[in-house]
């Protein structure tokens, strides 16, 4: 029997990049981390050549194709990468994918590294793990829908409806971080749920610089040692994630995944996101309706999971988790899977 495909693959942030390679699921060489130097183009694309290169080497060149995630917007089906903010060396269109199969003589096939996250956690994620905890409890409600978001440097979504990821007719299904911000009309919700939105919570709560506020690792032992300045800023990262999440989840309706480096911090803002997800909006007449027409569940929480996993406890139900699969390997997974459609 012929062997599965090996694909490298390389998830794409905006401070670091992780090259791997995968077969049958599985990654087949450890993972290889480079800081992405995404301020300047020459250099970030000589990181993205090495980093292939040597993933490639170390797999013994067998590799049928080159997939991966990267952050928009771009034209990902001819593998032009656009503007990108998180990545700004990136401007004008840049031919990456033509580029790399110059250089590696394989098929290339780019996808929005959220796109990914998410197709990573409904095919091998968590998607799969509820579906089965839900059928062990007796439940027949199952989640067919999924919702990948990746809290970091800026704020994607991937989202998965029956199996399938919703590109979008222009590549831009799933562009969350354009939603309008809640606590700040004028602007974009990534410039709150993002780490310069979490630091900016920070510095508005202590009165200082923006300058000044730590970063997000330092920030949440600050929460987690009890400085107010520190668990508003997480308080209010929260609110504005809920928020988002209840706009895509009242459109989509599926399980919703966090992944990205914030979610590291998931305790400390995941009280303000459900609250957010289990509000209610008004109407004019000062009356008032539920926010989402299902109930919200915080499945890292043992009591509020085991409701959700209760036949008899309500008739709809929307699940809300972290990634066990991290993120880099959830998309890497993703990025597998985008390659053996394209190989068939």
């Amino acid at each position: 029997m012929a062997k599965a495909p090996l694909v490298l693959t390389l998830d794409a942030g905006g401070t670091s990049f992780t090259f791997s390679a995968i077969r049958d699921g599985r990654e087949a060489v450890d993972p290889v981390v480079l800081p992405s130097l995404g301020h300047d183009l020459e250099a970030c694309l000589a990181q993205i050549q090495w980093g292939f290169e040597e993933v490639h080497e170390a797999t013994g060149r067998v590799a049928s194709a080159i997939s991966f995630g990267f952050p928009g917007p771009a034209d990902y089906r001819n593998g032009v990468i656009g503007d990108l903010g998180n990545l700004p060396g990136f401007r004008g269109g840049v031919p990456l994918g033509p580029m790399l199969e110059a250089q590696f003589k394989l098929p290339v096939f780019i996808g929005n590294d959220a796109d990914l996250f998410a197709l990573g956690e409904a095919s091998h994620g968590r998607l799969s793990e509820v579906n089965a905890a839900l059928e062990a409890a007796g439940n027949r409600f199952r989640h067919r829908n999924l919702i990948g978001l990746t809290l970091g440097t800026g704020f994607g979504a991937g989202i998965v409806v029956d199996g399938r990821v919703l590109r979008g007719d222009n590549d831009s299904g799933g562009s969350i971080w354009l939603l309008r911000s809640k606590r700040h009309p004028a602007c974009f919700a990534e410039e709150e749920v993002s780490i310069r939105g979490l630091r900016r919570a920070y510095s508005d709560a202590a009165g200082r610089a923006f300058e000044q506020a730590p970063e997000p690792i330092a920030l949440a032992a600050r929460a987690r040692d009890g400085e107010a300045a520190a668990l508003t800023a997480f308080r209010v990262f929260g609110e504005a994630t809920g928020d988002a999440i209840a706009q895509a989840v009242t459109l989509v309706d599926g399980l919703v995944v966090l992944g990205g480096g914030l979610s590291g911090a998931a305790d400390l803002f995941l009280p303000a996101l459900m609250k957010e997800l289990n509000g209610t909006l008004q109407t004019r007449a000062g009356g008032s309706v539920p926010r989402l027409e299902s109930r919200a569940f915080n499945l890292e929480d043992e009591a509020d999971a085991a409701v959700f996993l209760d036949p008899s406890a309500v008739t709809k139900r929307v699940g809300v988790c972290l990634t066990r699969l991290g993120t880099a390997r959830a998309t890497a997974l993703g990025a597998w899977r985008l390659a053996l459609d394209g190989l068939r």
